[in-house]
């Protein structure tokens, strides 16, 4: 195949890839022979199918699988010879091919050049933090109050009571809802609710109703009610105080200690929050090391296309967020143009992070991969289901090798770069 490389911009590429007609139907008509050798038919003997009802019923997935095989190494040995350096996936288009050629045209982006990559100049803050026994106590009173029960009471809302009730609002003269009423609960003291809500509901008691004035932020959640005095209307209908479960065998059984001890169950959410603390350590670095690879680069000129697509994906994720929420509707249409400067963050991160892998020939550590792994599956009730779908799901593992590939190029930086640590208490470090 002959193949020939232009460069159409300072980051872009072109490549021409191009072959005989004949030479690929030659290569088509040799595959089909095979399969013919083979092939069972219904109303054929074995091996004496027609070469027309092959060529009928394989022609084309052959043909097709030829030529991406063909394009495939020829575009991987021209990359190697050019010694490019690929950013991002090519995109491989058909073209005109003369004299009975048939023709590609690859376009594609090459990751720019960094110039001397000196990760000791870099100066990094390492966190650390580790848990203790006040962090268990906090999580077994976490884990109480997901249990607690409700008993509705006489008296009025107090904070940390629940307090049910009905509400509609006037904003600009418009009645929201336009009929009948929301239903709604909080727990005085949450945060919840808009403050001003929350408050009023203190001192409340069943059947009682009250009207007042809130101002909200102009980036309020509820568009009808953002940067506006509301008429705010709340009937309450039910207060209630919560009743604490004990910490007992019972109680610890319900989340899978099936011997009900204490102290198994205090080893088991040590474990659980160490392995937080450490996937929230690793975050912290990670944002830390990349503002210095940004702030080292930031001149560095990044391929365009490489960049938008990022955007893309981040605006896509956004929207996805935001619907998850309860929003509707698109973003507008400046939303892409708003995402383009965190993407270029991220590409020239990504790219860095990379190329310090290719030069320092940094190698994807297996029992790291296996490691990362087992935590994972172990948030879930059958951890080894999880390994099994990350063992046979090629994405899956693909997605996961990059994320430890990425951990342990920032784990190399760190190590190298001018560094301080600053302890921080698990609530501190875990807190994003």
């Amino acid at each position: 195949m002959q193949v020939s490389v232009e460069s159409v911009g300072n980051l872009e590429r072109r490549m021409t890839l191009s072959l005989p007609a004949d030479q690929l139907d030659t290569a088509v008509a040799a595959r089909l022979r095979e399969i013919a050798r083979g092939a069972k038919l219904k109303g054929f003997r074995p091996g004496k199918v027609p070469t027309k009802v092959i060529e009928q019923r394989y022609g084309q997935q052959v043909r097709s699988e030829i030529l991406d095989q063909m394009l495939g190494d020829s575009f991987r040995n021209a990359v190697r010879d050019n010694a490019l350096q690929l950013a991002g996936s090519p995109r491989i288009e058909p073209a005109d091919g003369a004299n009975g050629q048939v023709a590609f045209v690859a376009n594609f982006e090459v990751v720019p050049d960094f110039g001397d990559i000196d990760v000791s100049k870099l100066s990094v803050v390492r966190h650390t933090a580790e848990v203790t026994d006040a962090d268990i106590d906090t999580m077994l009173e976490n884990l109480r109050m997901q249990r607690r029960t409700w008993k509705t009471v006489e008296r009025s809302g107090m904070t940390g009571d629940l307090v049910e009730f009905e509400t509609w609002s006037m904003a600009d003269g418009q009645r929201v809802p336009a009929e009948g009423v929301e239903h709604g609960a909080d727990v005085i003291g949450s945060g919840m609710m808009f403050d001003t809500i929350e408050q009023q509901l203190i001192g409340t008691k069943a059947g009682e109703t009250k009207q007042f004035d809130a101002d909200f932020p102009a980036d309020w959640r509820v568009p009808e009610f953002a940067g506006k005095t509301v008429q705010v209307n709340i009937t309450v209908g039910r207060v209630a105080e919560a009743e604490m479960p004990e910490i007992d065998a019972e109680f610890i059984r319900s989340f899978g200690v099936k011997s009900g001890d204490s102290e198994q169950f205090r080893a088991e959410i040590r474990s659980n929050l160490e392995r937080e603390l450490k996937g929230a350590l690793m975050n912290r670095l990670r944002r830390e090391v990349g503002e210095q690879l940004i702030a080292a680069y930031e001149s560095v000129e990044l391929p365009p296309r490489l960049v938008e697509n990022e955007a893309r994906s981040i605006a896509a994720q956004a929207l996805e967020n935001a619907r998850r929420q309860g929003h509707q509707g698109d973003l507008p249409e400046d939303a892409l143009e708003q995402f383009m400067e965190p993407a270029r963050k991220r590409v020239l991160v990504g790219l860095l992070v990379g190329e310090l892998a290719r030069r320092n020939e940094l190698k994807l550590d297996p029992r790291r991969v296996n490691e990362t792994m087992r935590l994972i599956a172990s948030t879930y009730e059958e951890p080894q289901q999880v390994i099994e779908l990350y063992r046979n799901d090629a994405n899956l593992m693909q997605g996961l090798q990059t994320r430890v590939m990425e951990e342990q190029v920032i784990d190399w930086i760190a190590e190298r770069a001018q560094h301080t640590e600053q302890p921080l208490t698990f609530a501190e470090a875990i807190r994003q």
